[in-house]
Order: structure tokens, then sequence, then C-alpha cells
């Protein structure tokens, strides 16, 4: 009578010990990226400042699980080696210069994030994580204009393009330049913000060739790096100052 009981431990034995399924990344011998945890929660949504961005209102409350995003930027490098091992169509990559990977399409990015088995974040966490959990941040890392310039690098005509990840200061969950450098791609999203009560918009993301942009870039002004902003462009956009950080549910 005892052997269903024995038979069950030893299955339960053997998924324990079964091996993770090996990812694309891990085949092909990429490096690994830096994830940080971030910790899910419910917040408010949009531009909770002025309440005056028509693509960020109504500001609604959103709640997010526990996932991982990249501590940087994906670099150029990166994803040139990337390009390289499957045979993509590559980017610039300058060696030892961490900088981060553009001339990248949205599928670019999804085809990079799914071969470690990430995705790119959604909207809500990308928004939850520049703003430290939610916290009403207007940049990443401060809401002080005249501290910007200590978190992210923007409106800087001079620049010959961005500059290697990470070297401002991160905010308080250790994300480098999710203002500022260059503007990220991020995944589902949603094509306008719910009015209260109502429930959001869904819509086919093969079927539309909208996507969005955060975090504004080296090339524009400092309002496009607040944490609300949103940039809707085409899907096969490969701009010189738009990149992606990937994301993944939490382990």
């Amino acid at each position: 009578m005892r052997k269903p009981a024995v038979l069950l431990l030893a299955l339960i034995a053997f998924g324990a010990c079964a091996p993770r399924p090996v990812t694309l990344a891990e085949a092909l011998g990429l490096p690994p990226l830096e994830m940080v945890a971030v910790a899910g929660g419910t917040f408010e949504m949009g531009d909770v400042f002025e309440g005056a961005d028509e693509d960020a209102t109504p500001v609604h409350a959103v709640t997010v699980g526990d996932f991982r995003l990249g501590r940087f930027e994906v670099t150029a490098e990166a994803f040139a080696a990337f390009a390289r091992a499957a045979g993509r169509t590559s980017v610039e990559a300058l060696d030892g210069e961490p900088l981060p990977a553009t001339g990248v399409t949205w599928d670019d990015a999804v085809a990079f994030c799914a071969a470690y088995g990430y995705r790119l974040p959604t909207e809500a966490e990308w928004e939850y994580a520049a703003r430290e959990g939610g916290r009403p941040i207007r940049y990443a890392g401060t809401s002080d204009p005249d501290s910007l310039r200590l978190f992210a690098w923007v409106a800087d005509d001079t620049a010959s393009g961005p500059y290697p990840a990470g070297r401002k200061r991160p905010n308080a969950l250790g994300l480098y330049d999710m203002s500022g450098n260059v503007a990220e791609w991020v995944g589902a999203f949603y094509q306008f913000y719910p009015a209260p009560g109502a429930e959001p918009e869904r819509h086919d993301m093969e079927a539309l060739a909208m996507r969005i942009a955060r975090g504004g870039s080296i090339y524009q002004e400092p309002d496009f790096a607040q944490t609300f902003r949103r940039m809707g462009t085409l899907r096969d956009l490969a701009a010189s100052d738009l990149g992606f950080r990937c994301a993944a549910d939490a382990e």
C-alpha cells in the first residue's frame, strides 16, 4: 500500500533534480545579463504630477507582480555577440566601451531577450521600476530638475552618440540610465489608459505596428526623461538613440 507514496516521492525528487532547460544564450555561449529583483506592488500609473499629459492620463491604479529587470541597458557588444551567433543583422560595437545597443528594432529587442529566456518589460513594470517601486518620482533617481544630470544624459547636442552604460548614478533600485542616454523599447502595452472604472483596451500586438518607448534620450529635452512620458513609434524603427533592457518574471 506504500508503493504509490514511494513513487510520488521519487517523482518529486526527480522533478527537483531535473536540469533547467538550456537557453539559447547559454547554448551560444553569450555572457549573462545582470538582473535586479524588483518587489511588485500597486501604484498610481501616469502623470501623477500635473495630470496634464494626454498620453499619460487618466492616472490609474496598476498592480505588478515581482519581476526582474536588467540593471543596465543591453550593450552593443552583447547584442553584436548575439547577432553573430544567431545569424542576425548586427549593430556596431566598440571593444571595451559598454555603449548601449542602438539601431535595434522592437522585434530585434524581443529576439535578444527571448534568447536568454527573458522578455521586454511591460509599460507598467518599466514605470514602476523607474519610479523606485511606484513612488512619485519625476525622473529615474530624482524629482529635482537641477539634479537630473547626476542621473541622466539628456539634451546633449554635442554628443556624437550615447554614452557608456552605468556612468551616471542609479536610482534607488540600482537601475542605471532609466532616464536619458537612450530611450527604451517596452513590451505589451495599452494603447490608451483606461477611464476610471473601465477595463483597459487590449490590442493584438501582431496586428498593430505601433510600439512604445520610454525614458527619453540624450538628444531629447529633460521633459522626455520623465518617468511617465510615453513615446509611440513604429516597431521597425531603428534609431541611434533607441535601445532596450530585458525583464523576466521573478525566480
